[in-house]
């Protein structure tokens, strides 16, 4: 049996060694997807098109490397995000021959003369942007997309504004290696607007200086208890300094967490909690559209690129979310015990839910479906007064006593 020879194109042809020329033109079947057969239309030999059903086509050609010289063609390297994996992991890896090219990804950053050992490199092929897409750009401060035409570097950029992250700018690379070839730098909001030949990939740049948005707004510093005149809200309706710092202490929130905010109003919650995980994630959910447009406002005043917005009348909505390791409620109302029971069922072994509510039967209700789910739960009440100026001294204003019950999640 003759091995199957599978042999990285590079960014073009030119990029073809005289051996691996000389494998293409001895082939008795050369396969590959249309563009590439399409660059040796003197070739004889039999040509099979690549399908969409890869695995089929691998077991196909197996049967047929018996009797015949076969060579497969692949886009970049064979094992770099390729057709190359797919063969080996049907056929084995005694079946075929791996022969390594230029990936698309060293060619764009040898376009753009960046080093790439310190990017991220994330497939969008087949993919449906969510979440976790921001979760896996945010730790690095250069990032490699392969595209495709659904999810498109237009539809990426609009994707990112639209989930508060305007800290990259964003270079566009088209057609790499043909006489059609353009590589373009834009802001994410005129990339967001423009329309780019197939095929191309995108990378992202972290901006050097700070988290600028698009109109070069630079964000406001972070700590513990931020003043709530920091943070974009309505009528009030946002978690008090003092009751968001006390809250996040019980939630006990370490790096690497998930963290559902739920009811996340004005997300100044959300915000500092971004301050203590830096390489989790956190999931905002509201479903007043004026709320998430504020949520959406800090996310952007604070540079923060590890908060999705998720607009959704609770309990619905967490459907979608990944398994927490933390859970803020500050929003619920009458509805609060079956958030609580849809929230429990989540959670991760060892997680923690932190409630804050005015309502003497939402303390009930809290205590009840966390103890009916084995938690184990404390209760802290806090009253806060702050001081206010009279013309010629100061008093104190009393503001509604809020209670934080916690549930530990030990069972």
């Amino acid at each position: 049996m003759n091995p199957i020879n599978i042999i990285g194109m590079g960014l073009s042809p030119h990029n073809l060694t005289s051996d691996h020329l000389s494998m293409i033109h001895d082939a008795d079947i050369l396969v590959g997807g249309k563009r590439h057969l399409a660059c040796f239309p003197e070739l004889s030999s039999e040509k099979i098109s690549i399908s969409s059903h890869v695995r089929d086509l691998a077991l196909e050609i197996f049967k047929l490397s018996k009797t015949h010289k076969v060579v497969v063609l692949a886009s970049g390297d064979p094992l770099y995000y390729g057709i190359g994996t797919v063969f080996v992991d049907v056929l084995g890896k005694e079946a075929v021959t791996i022969h390594p090219n230029v990936t698309s990804v060293a060619g764009a950053f040898a376009r753009i003369k960046e080093s790439w050992q310190d990017a991220g490199v994330i497939s969008l092929h087949g993919r449906t942007m969510g979440c976790d897409l921001i979760d896996l750009i945010r730790p690095w401060d250069k990032v490699a997309l392969f595209t495709d035409p659904k999810n498109n570097p237009a539809l990426v950029a609009e994707f990112l504004l639209d989930q508060g992250v305007s800290s990259y700018e964003i270079c566009v690379l088209e057609c790499l290696g043909s006489d059609k070839e353009k590589v373009r730098w834009f802001e994410l909001c005129d990339a967001a607007k423009d329309v780019f030949a197939d095929p191309n990939m995108v990378i992202l740049k972290r901006k050097k200086h700070g988290l600028e948005s698009c109109c070069d707004v630079r964000p406001e510093a972070l700590f513990l208890g931020m003043p709530d005149d920091c943070f974009a809200h309505q009528r009030g309706l946002i978690t008090k300094a003092e009751i968001r710092v006390v809250s996040l202490a019980r939630l006990c929130l370490l790096d690497h967490h998930v963290m559902w905010d739920l009811g996340a109003g004005s997300g100044s919650v959300s915000v500092e909690v971004a301050g203590f995980i830096k390489k989790g994630s956190i999931h905002a959910v509201e479903q007043h559209e004026d709320r998430i447009h504020d949520i959406k406002e800090n996310i952007r005043r604070f540079g923060i690129t590890n908060i999705t917005t998720h607009q959704a009348e609770l309990p619905q909505g967490m459907e979608s979310l990944p398994d927490p390791d933390r859970i803020f409620v500050g929003g619920g109302g009458k509805n609060l015990g079956l958030i609580l029971e849809n929230a429990c069922a989540r959670l991760k072994q060892n997680g923690v839910i932190v409630v804050n509510t005015v309502l003497l039967s939402n303390v009930q209700a809290a205590r009840d479906t966390l103890g009916l789910h084995g938690f184990e739960t404390d209760l802290v009440q806090i009253q806060v007064s702050t001081g206010h100026a009279m013309p010629f001294d100061l008093m104190l204003k009393a503001h509604n006593p809020v209670f934080i019950i916690r549930g530990r999640k030990t069972l």
